[in-house]
């Protein structure tokens, strides 16, 4: 049985890894993946009610991710129709490179840590191509606002899904990733913005004054109200959980619902026309799908080794085999630079539970920050680094060239931060 379901989920795994050759998308492969595990594990099970309840189990288990990514995904479609987020592009004036690039990595890294990396990228590098005018200074700076994007994600329980996962999961609280990864996950790209610093000239040659067009026009005031509103409610989610003790889901439907509910107060008076440009409804529509049932495959696909006893048996054979977490840890952020960071931290959280170590210990708080921040040390280890491919046509072995030297450095710049820092605390 174990070795079935081991083969499937290592074909699933490299399809997904492949999925730009196969021309397949990775969300299709892994429902696949997380459908053949279970069924081989329950053909092979003498005790057809206990994988089925187990079945169930783990779906109310992983369910809450997956709500809490459809609400937060639509919170921020909801801020990006009334183009709010030009709050922020718009406060870039500066005519000088470094400084730019210091601005706009900054701006990447505290805004992904309240959004997502994926979206602050999105936001970062499409400023980033109204302003600068030399292909390879926006190569160069997308590269840099997804080192930022990735960081940035890494100290908040809702800046990246990896560490949502772990919040949900109730391996992390907010309370002690917060202050405990900021300041490695600043290293990370703090380091990387020195070293690019000192190669690279101030000059304004090259440089346009930012533009921001609309595709419509928007309210200014429902524009402010709408983006600090949606801004407010994401921040509100942790302080939720902690007096409701509800799990995170639940505040992130609640701020959606304000958001809903403020959205049609703000339009209700306006034409068809333009009830339908902000209507709800069609912010649901631009919600990224597929994206979410990949992680819905993955977890499913986890879940079914997990119940089937494959990642408990791996765990034995990890722990007699590497001796020092710390290096497990970072192992795995490495890794996750090639393959995609949710299986690895789903594995993770399979193969230790919380009798080993339990919330908040030393491993889920490092794990939060390698997951999150190692994807930056290939353009296709992160949706960041991939959506990144597209807007500022990075290829790979440019990015492997240029950036992943720099990426490493802070990589291993936060890790050695978030490590003293252990070790002083001791």
């Amino acid at each position: 049985m174990t070795t079935v379901i081991t083969i499937f989920f290592i074909a699933g795994y490299c399809a997904i890894m492949f999925e730009r050759a196969f021309k397949i998308n990775k969300a299709g492969i892994a429902l696949l993946t997380g459908v053949a595990c279970w069924t081989a594990y329950i053909i092979y099970s003498p005790d057809k009610n206990e994988v089925v309840r187990q079945l169930i189990e783990h779906t109310g288990d992983f369910s809450g991710i997956l709500f809490f990514l459809m609400g937060a995904m639509a919170i921020v479609e909801m801020i990006d129709a009334h183009n709010g987020f030009s709050i922020i592009t718009n406060a870039f004036t500066t005519r000088n490179k470094i400084a730019l690039l210091w601005m706009v990595s900054l701006f990447a890294f505290f805004l992904s840590s309240v959004i997502d990396n994926l979206t602050a990228t999105i936001v970062m590098i499409s400023l980033v191509s109204k302003i600068v005018l030399d292909r390879e200074d926006i190569k160069l700076f997308a590269a840099m606002i997804v080192i930022a994007a990735n960081a940035g994600g890494a100290w908040t329980p809702i800046g990246d899904v990896t560490t949502t996962m772990l919040w949900i999961g109730e391996r992390i609280s907010s309370t002690r990733i917060i202050p405990e990864l900021i300041l490695p996950s600043l290293a990370c790209i703090v380091v990387p913005l020195i070293f690019v610093s000192l190669t690279m000239k101030g000059r304004k040659e090259g440089l346009r004054a930012p533009k921001h067009p609309s595709s419509q026009s928007v309210n200014t005031a429902h524009r402010n109200v709408v983006f600090f509103t949606g801004i407010g409610v994401l921040l509100f989610v942790p302080v939720f959980k902690a007096l409701t003790h509800l799990p995170p889901f639940m505040g992130v439907l609640l701020g959606f619902g304000v958001m809903w509910v403020l959205v049609e107060l703000l339009h209700k008076k306006e034409t068809d026309n333009g009830q339908g440009n902000y209507s709800v409804h069609k912010t649901l529509s631009k919600i990224d799908m597929s994206t979410i049932l990949f992680f819905l495959g993955i977890l499913v696909s986890v879940s079914a080794l997990q119940s089937s006893g494959i990642l408990h048996e791996l765990a034995l054979g990890l722990e007699k085999t590497v001796k020092n977490f710390n290096v497990l840890v970072m192992s795995i952020g490495i890794v996750s630079a090639v393959v995609d960071n949710v299986p690895l931290v789903a594995g993770a959280m399979g193969m230790y539970g919380l009798d080993m170590f339990p919330k908040d210990h030393h491993f889920w708080i490092f794990l939060s920050y390698c997951a999150g921040t190692g994807g930056s040390l290939l353009v296709i280890g992160s949706a960041a680094g991939v959506v990144s491919m597209g807007l500022a046509k990075i290829d790979f072995f440019w990015y492997l060239k240029k950036i992943s030297l720099l990426a490493l450095t802070g990589y291993l710049s936060g890790a050695g931060i978030y490590l003293l820092f252990e070790v002083l605390s001791l």
